[in-house]
């Protein structure tokens, strides 16, 4: 399946009439896939760089939570097996102590979670390695093994990611509420 030298290694140029291969990026004329670009393609920055796409924090929604693969899972697969959902135990909720004491949850207590799209619940695990203003998420949980059945998905977008689609990793803006 591997292609050629020649052709792996670009030696004959790369995909544009000259052969040149571009630092700053032309999104409009870029070629395309049949559907076209997607998402907030014309925002996109030409030169790698920052690009704020993700959620703020706002007065409404004043966390970013962050939905993170957890450590002994190493994809929905192992959500099933025995010794992985041991080391897991449920879906939780990573809260800095600071916030913690603001929202007036323990370690273990049930937290709210919610944004315009939905709301789920979870056990909130206190630790000093997330942020202020951060919540995280961790696991690939199915939405059965969550207090309501809303996976923690519900809150995240599903839009298409700029530019061509693809795999997108959403930070959301969300409330938080004991219980």
């Amino acid at each position: 399946m591997q292609p050629v030298f020649e052709e792996s290694h670009f030696l004959g140029g790369f995909g544009f009439p000259d052969g040149k291969f571009r630092f700053k990026a032309d999104w409009a004329s870029t070629p395309v896939a049949n559907d076209g670009l997607r998402g907030p393609w014309r925002s996109m920055p030409t030169l790698p760089d920052y690009w704020p796409v993700n959620e703020d924090p706002d007065d409404e929604r004043p966390f970013k939570l962050a939905t993170s693969p957890a450590r002994n899972f190493l994809n929905s697969s192992f959500t099933e097996t025995l010794t992985s959902l041991a080391r897991e135990r449920r879906p939780e909720v990573l809260v800095n102590p600071a916030d913690a004491k603001t929202l007036g949850v323990t370690d273990g207590d049930v937290l709210r979670l919610g944004n315009e799209r939905g709301e789920t619940r979870l056990h909130a695990r206190l630790s000093e390695s997330v942020q202020p203003g951060v919540l995280v998420s961790e696991g690939v949980w199915p939405p059965s093994a969550f207090l309501d059945g809303w996976g923690v998905n519900v809150l995240t977008g599903d839009d298409s990611v700029a530019p061509f689609g693809g795999a997108a990793f959403h930070d959301a803006r969300v409330w938080a509420r004991r219980g």
